[in-house]
């Protein structure tokens, strides 16, 4: 393998010189937000502390039940499906929560869904599974079903989904007007008269998913290609920015793994290389995930996530890993 984390954005955690060591979450906030390919580095810095508010609003909640909003549809690829980043970090946010008594309600749309619930064939429990058509009626149904239900939920996660625009539709980081394949699963988050009554956190990379919409506008018009139009306008309480969406995902279970040290066994017996190799085989073998989707290459189906091979990801697992043991 290339070691393509080590040589491109050297993230292999190790120790503070002299024997000094950080707040184990703000070395997972610095770990999950180093730079990639796009410098995002003022965006990750205007986030900076957002990581441990949202861990410390699941990690304090007497009984929560855990909402994940993923998929992240691409027409322009060979098979049109959605792309490999945030499936893993559902996966891995599930399994932990899952595996801690924590019940869990994943949610996508009708393009999205055939990988999502791949990967949910792999989880080592069950998870509700929602899945809406792409119009805003069904959100808003889905909203209401959610809201009356006899275990509403108390916090709900998107990572790596698509925000509307300030234009009021969703766009590709090339610019791309992806609507017609994208329910507004926004809705679930912020709606012009309705307030959310559950705590919501957005995780993403790129200045155009949802909880970005947090961001001063001019650092995603100055700092990412096409800001102007594919800035997101949806917030959220807690805003992560990583250098790729499923970092920041794998950042949350380890704060929350870090601020309940009862329950760390459990959120993170999952949390290792297999299981990351398994979520991503499910999702590309089976719900046809792709990669490396560009304006000038159709994505394709391959083992990779943001064009990163899968033990970059796994470093990145286990740098995180490393933090708790030494703060153990």
């Amino acid at each position: 393998m290339v070691d393509t984390l080590r040589r491109h954005i050297y993230v292999k955690y190790t120790p503070r010189l002299g024997g000094k060591m950080a707040p184990p979450i703000t070395e997972i906030e610095r770990i999950v937000g180093r730079k990639v390919r796009r410098d995002i580095s003022r965006l990750v810095a205007f986030a900076q502390g957002n990581l441990e508010r949202a861990a410390q609003s699941i990690a304090d909640h007497p009984s929560p039940h855990i909402g994940i909003v993923c998929g992240f549809f691409v027409r322009h690829a060979e098979p049109p499906s959605p792309e490999t980043d945030g499936l893993n970090g559902m996966g891995q946010l599930a399994a932990g929560f899952i595996e801690a008594g924590i019940p869990v309600t994943v949610i996508t749309d009708a393009p999205c869904a055939k990988a999502v619930w791949a990967v949910t064939g792999v989880l080592p429990g069950r998870v509700a599974l929602e899945v809406v058509s792409v119009d805003s009626d069904a959100v808003r149904s889905l909203r209401g079903r959610l809201e009356s239900a006899e275990q509403p939920l108390t916090h709900l996660i998107a990572i790596e989904r698509c925000s509307l625009g300030a234009d009021g539709r969703a766009h590709r980081e090339h610019g791309w007007d992806i609507s017609d394949d994208t329910a507004p699963l926004d809705y679930l988050f912020e709606d012009d008269g309705w307030s959310s009554p559950w705590t919501t956190i957005g995780i993403g990379d790129g200045g155009n998913e949802i909880g970005m919409g947090l961001l001063p506008r001019e650092i995603v018009e100055e700092d990412i290609p096409n800001g102007a139009l594919v800035a997101a306008r949806t917030g959220a309480d807690h805003l992560i920015v990583s250098g790729v969406a499923n970092w920041g995902a794998y950042g949350l279970l380890g704060a929350v793994a870090s601020l309940r040290p009862d329950l760390a066994p459990c959120l993170l017996k999952h949390f290792h290389a297999q299981s990351e190799h398994d979520v991503l085989t499910a999702a590309v073998t089976i719900g046809q995930a792709i990669d490396d989707s560009r304006v000038d290459r159709l994505g394709q189906l391959q083992m990779t996530i943001d064009r990163l091979p899968l033990d970059d990801h796994v470093e990145i697992i286990e740098s995180i890993t490393a933090v708790l043991s030494q703060s153990s």
